[in-house]
């Protein structure tokens, strides 16, 4: 195992780097733009966008908070399914965060599931200015069925998508090898999803300085 005095000197710059970019970019005003119940009302800004997918109740909302060091800036509730539309938020004027419906939610009704998930399928398949889709899952149950047709329609839309665990802070400790290992098993099974895998916590702030070096890179350098 390498220890972290074993990082050539240029690794750890660059990884320092990437971590101030990040945490730049995150620094700056965001707001919220609109929330879509139908694809006409779709923003056209044209700047890059990057969405965050998971089943109901993974804890988007929860998640984008923290990236952007607020506390209300999207809504989160307990009660799975809240997030009833598509919310855009820009992000210091040179990104678009764009929190999707949760699906797999079982006591919605059949027609607001259906119109949740068409909505959804449509945007994530024919927007042009996705850059990356963020899907997560939650650290204590790993990829469950419901999570296939994303990863399926983003592997056929060759829209690519990063994987990233959250609530590690309720994840035994014993127990992130076989999830991490699990996980990445399936991840190398489709063509869409990004090689890497991120665990994080909205609430102890774990993986969110390099969750957010990773959306960065997407932006232009400044």
């Amino acid at each position: 195992m390498t220890s972290a005095v074993d990082v050539p000197p240029e690794d750890a710059w660059r990884e320092a780097e990437a971590l101030e970019h990040g945490r730049l970019l995150f620094a700056g005003p965001c707001e919220f733009i609109a929330g879509v119940a139908d694809l006409r009302q779709l923003p056209e800004t044209g700047l890059p966008e990057v969405a965050f997918a998971g089943r109901s109740n993974v804890g988007k909302s929860s998640l984008i908070n923290a990236l952007t060091n607020r506390k209300t800036l999207a809504r989160t509730s307990s009660a799975p399914g809240r997030t009833r539309q598509i919310n855009f938020f820009l992000l210091g004027e040179r990104l678009m965060l764009v929190d999707l419906p949760g699906y797999g939610y079982a006591k919605a009704s059949k027609s607001e599931a259906r119109a949740w998930n068409e909505l959804v399928n449509a945007y994530l398949s024919g927007r042009p200015t996705l850059m990356r889709t963020i899907l997560l899952i939650d650290s204590r149950h790993g990829l469950k069925p419901a999570d296939e047709p994303i990863m399926d329609l983003l592997d056929t839309a060759a829209v690519s998508y990063q994987a990233v665990m959250t609530k590690s802070d309720k994840l035994k400790p014993n127990s992130c090898p076989t999830v991490r290992a699990a996980t990445l098993a399936t991840l190398e099974t489709h063509a869409a999803a990004h090689p890497s895998l991120l665990f994080t916590s909205a609430a102890r702030g774990d993986g969110i300085p390099e969750l957010r070096a990773a959306i960065a890179t997407l932006v232009d350098q400044p």
